[in-house]
């Protein structure tokens, strides 16, 4: 049964400020553009709340298959509006700052819960906010010219700010995360490399392609086993050794009921390549 989601009404409202493009109904492949390029795509108090509501929504979203998330004029995010976020924070009661530190808490925990894998093509500048929705993505890919940068102390917050103490070690290791949580300077593309936090560097003009190319080639994929490897990644940080295998135990049998798991053998068995159909 086809999904009723239904992605243009979900970024009407503030469509200048991010805007969703799924060419290919087919393919399922679909790409949100960060998109106010003069000011390196800041988020807004709308675009938060709208994006936020995106990703929840993909979990509905059957036709849907793969995610990239890009931003327009040669930068990724600038991270929140000084002049639309920030000021208006300073003038807010305690309730009001916690309401809103929530709901960005809640964009990261949206992409980490959505089923599909999202895959980051980073440019430029990547910085507070755009740097924390680049580490949500699954995958990353970046130029020579990205520079990601954990920059909340700069502005008196402590580095703990959307899941930053909590994935960034995961991903690049706790002494490195310290370093740049504490000191908010940039990560240079060659450390991102070097560290795991980018899968790959392209050149800018082939930065996009590269990620909607990964995108396709794993909505081309056993789609519902890739939504339990997602889920197994996310739900293991808090397990024993113990219960992650037995975890994955119950995982894998489940994927063994799938449809693709019996395409894969015929295939297999007939010398082919597999076509899989997602269930």
């Amino acid at each position: 049964m086809r999904s009723q989601f239904d992605a243009k009404a979900t970024y009407q409202a503030t469509h200048f400020a991010w805007h969703y493009e799924q060419v290919d109904d087919k393919g399922g492949v679909g790409t949100i553009t960060l998109n106010r390029p003069e000011r390196k795509n800041p988020l807004t108090f709308d675009s938060y709340n709208e994006l936020r509501s995106f990703f929840h929504q993909l979990q509905y979203a059957t036709d849907v298959k793969a995610i990239v998330v890009t931003g327009a004029g040669n930068n990724f995010c600038s991270g929140g509006d000084v002049f639309e976020i920030i000021g208006p924070l300073t003038q807010m009661s305690m309730p009001e700052m916690l309401e809103f530190t929530r709901m960005t808490g809640d964009l990261v925990k949206t992409m980490r819960n959505c089923p599909q894998p999202i895959i980051g093509a980073i440019d430029g500048i990547c910085a507070g906010a755009g740097a924390m929705m680049a580490l949500a993505c699954d995958l990353r890919y970046g130029t020579d010219k990205t520079k990601t940068a954990f920059l909340f102390t700069r502005v008196g917050l402590a580095g703990a700010d959307m899941g930053a103490c909590a994935l960034l070690p995961r991903v690049i290791g706790q002494g490195r995360a310290s370093e740049l949580l504490f000191t908010g300077r940039a990560m240079s593309a060659q450390e991102g490399l070097a560290w795991g936090f980018f899968n790959g560097l392209c050149e800018p003009t082939d930065l996009l392609a590269k990620a909607k190319s990964m995108a396709k080639d794993l909505a081309m994929g056993p789609t519902f086993a890739h939504s339990m490897t997602k889920t197994m990644l996310q739900q293991e940080w808090a397990m024993t050794i113990e219960q992650a295998v037995e975890a994955e135990a119950q995982a894998q049998a489940i994927c063994m009921q799938t449809q693709d798991f019996k395409r894969a053998y015929e295939a297999f068995a007939n010398k082919q390549t597999p076509v899989f159909g997602g269930d």
